[in-house]
């Protein structure tokens, strides 16, 4: 589980354990959104460590059907049977993200593959994306502070699923600005806070295809 849990970008691995109960003792002190949980375990069984931790987004998995109404019962996010499949798994994330989306706990990052490595990117320091001009499978992401980081092999459909709501929006087929980067807009061009590489504001095409969305998420 830990090894697809890696996988998945929305997800940061805190603590992995195999014992219930150091996890109940420890559980005070970890500071986490979302606990998966096996069903039967030594000492205390999954469902009565859902009761215990109440207010956490559990997915259960479990080798077992019988006790899914008992799972469905606390309120889980999802009832997964071993083996899991990474795909399967990424379906029960996306159901926790939004469950949780309104709750003031959930990330305020994401990891993604860079060309640096595994990278942490606050959402508050994120301000553009664009298609990479050498490799349109790789994404050129300019943070506030001015820097980029080269972000590998993902697509604006993922960033979409991963990016909070209302806060960014892709305005033509190459490009996806943060709201807070938008200095002012016409019909089909967006002036932003982002300074090129003479100094002057950055302007960006807004594209028709694009434009009744970012009209409608940026509440105009």
């Amino acid at each position: 589980m830990k090894l697809l849990c890696e996988q998945i970008p929305e997800l940061e691995v805190i603590r992995v354990f195999d014992n219930p109960i150091l996890f109940l003792r420890d559980f005070p002190r970890i500071d986490c959104d979302l606990c998966i949980l096996d069903i039967e375990m030594p000492g205390v069984d999954g469902l009565q460590v859902a009761r215990l931790i109440q207010g956490k987004a559990v997915i259960f998995v479990t080798a077992y059907k019988e006790y899914a109404l008992d799972a469905f019962e606390l309120d889980a996010i999802d009832y997964l049977q071993k083996p899991v499949k990474l795909e399967r798994l990424q379906l029960a994330v996306q159901k926790a993200l939004k469950r949780t989306a309104g709750n003031q706990s959930v990330l305020k990052y994401m990891q993604l593959n860079t060309s640096k490595g595994r990278t942490l990117i606050y959402f508050d320091q994120l301000a553009y994306i664009k298609t990479s001009d050498t490799d349109s499978r790789d994404k050129l992401a300019r943070l506030v502070d001015n820097s980029t980081l080269l972000l590998k092999n993902v697509t604006f459909e993922h960033l979409h699923e991963i990016l909070p709501p209302g806060q960014f929006c892709q305005i033509n087929k190459r490009e996806m600005i943060g709201f807070k980067s938008v200095y002012s807009f016409s019909h089909n061009e967006i002036t932003t806070r982002i300074q090129n590489e003479n100094g002057q504001p950055l302007v960006l095409v807004l594209s028709g295809m694009y434009r009744k969305n970012f009209l409608q998420e940026i509440q105009i």
